[in-house]
């Protein structure tokens, strides 16, 4: 995929109807601080289109950005934030909800989890909800250049494990930095835009 323009068309809040967009749809999803930002930026090419922060749960929209006009990329918000109150998780666990339940052009979720850490009680409760609502999710394992070569296949099984993955789910190791992973994402989203035609 070559990206030849990228417009940040729509942002969600709490309170906002959700767009009725033609082309299709894939959705990001992952908690506060697992790099999810610079992953979307990454795969868009640009710096600092999504806001990245020090300061996790910054994303508390749901942002639709309208790729080369063919296909829309969803960043939905962190989850799992500890410092926000109870009121504002369960308001973003309902838009995460209400979002996989109600787009009818969402064609694909990617689910990010950090290759170094074995996935939490959120990440497990997110990937059920993604297979509950009939994706299967692929799963992004971010900030790859923060490990070691040797330890990347226990990592991955680890996460597989954990998440009671099937041994069809797709997991691809990402790093934002070296941008390792993104063509296998690119080859993904052109399929989807290939099929949506």
């Amino acid at each position: 995929m070559i990206i030849k323009n990228v417009n940040l068309e729509t942002v969600c809040g709490v309170t906002s109807k959700l767009p009725e967009n033609v082309h299709p749809e894939v959705a990001f999803a992952g908690k506060s601080n697992v790099g999810k930002s610079s992953l979307i930026n990454a795969v868009m090419n640009r710096k600092s289109l999504a806001r990245t922060s020090s300061q996790p749960g910054k994303t508390q929209t749901i942002n639709y950005y309208n790729i080369n006009n063919a296909l829309y990329l969803v960043d939905l918000p962190g989850y799992g934030y500890a410092r926000a109150n109870e009121k504002v998780k369960a308001q973003w666990g309902k838009m995460i909800e209400d979002y996989l339940h109600r787009s009818k052009q969402l064609k694909c979720v990617f689910l990010l989890i950090d290759i170094r850490h074995e996935p939490g009680s959120n990440d497990v409760i997110m990937y059920d909800w993604i297979r509950k609502h009939g994706y299967q999710p692929i799963i992004i394992a971010t900030k790859l250049d923060k490990i070691n070569r040797s330890q990347i296949q226990k990592q991955l099984k680890l996460i597989r494990t954990t998440l009671k993955a099937d041994s069809d789910t797709t997991i691809i190791p990402f790093s934002a930095v070296t941008k390792q992973g993104r063509e296998e994402i690119y080859g993904i989203l052109d399929d989807i835009v290939e099929a949506g035609l």
